[in-house]
């Protein structure tokens, strides 16, 4: 763990960072909120990844060992709270939906970090109240601990567009069809074809982000058709694809 840097605060702050970006391993010591206004942020720790784009933001625990990076152009505001103050009573990553209000909150309150007036305080206390009611939502792709569910989602993380049941990529990995779904509801909580939807997701995310057109991105990563590609996401991020592109 020598090689991991730890920061006592959580900075409270905005920044840009270019496309491919990334923030090597690190933890603060306070509660940290990170929100990309463009762009899609992924945050990893040895348990998996989480991944925002503009209508979603990120909690990371204190203490949590992260590391961030960044795919299209990324608007980065982040914010720290005291390890003890932890209005969302919450110790793991977590994705969490961010309506208008609260974006604007976030913008308004990283704007000027040195700012230590009475109005910067109660835009904090109207911030926490925001960040308790908002949803959270399971955007996260979990680390496989076991050797042969690792090897299963190493093949579909390199080709998204797979169109293999799990039985075939059991049998091209090794190991029986029963045992991969045991595995997958054991470790990851869901099935496969709700893991693949998650990992198809991640990379249409990144895909947007980096200006590929809609229909190349739904072929990529699986789709049958652009239609029904455009369903999934915008039930998954409340709004379309072709928005999310204009968006970053």
């Amino acid at each position: 763990m020598s090689d991991i840097r730890h920061d006592s605060k959580a900075p409270t702050r905005t920044r840009t960072m270019p496309a491919g970006t990334r923030i090597d391993a690190h933890r603060h010591d306070e509660h940290q909120i990170v929100y990309a206004g463009s762009g899609v942020l992924a945050v990893t720790t040895e348990h998996g990844t989480w991944f925002a784009p503009g209508t979603r933001a990120l909690w990371v625990p204190a203490g949590a060992v992260h590391a961030h990076r960044a795919h299209g152009h990324l608007d980065l505001h982040s914010m720290g709270l005291p390890a003890d103050d932890n209005p969302l009573g919450l110790d793991t990553p977590t994705v969490l939906v961010v309506g208008p209000l609260l974006r604007e909150l976030i913008l308004a309150y990283t704007r000027d970090p040195e700012d230590r007036g009475p109005e910067r305080a109660r835009l904090l206390a109207v911030l926490r109240d925001q960040l308790r009611a908002s949803p959270q939502q399971p955007l996260r792709l979990p680390t496989a601990t076991d050797p042969r569910l690792s090897a299963v989602c190493a093949l579909v993380h390199e080709h998204p567009d797979d169109p293999r049941t799990l039985a075939a990529l059991g049998a091209a990995t090794g190991t029986g069809e029963r045992t991969l779904s045991r595995l997958f509801r054991a470790e990851f909580g869901m099935t496969y074809p709700q893991w693949r939807t998650q990992s198809r997701l991640y990379h249409a995310l990144r895909m947007l982000a980096e200006g590929l057109p809609v229909t190349t991105v739904a072929h990529r990563c699986g789709w049958s058709t652009p239609s029904a590609f455009i369903e999934v996401f915008r039930r998954s991020f409340g709004y379309t694809p072709g928005t999310h592109r204009r968006r970053g």
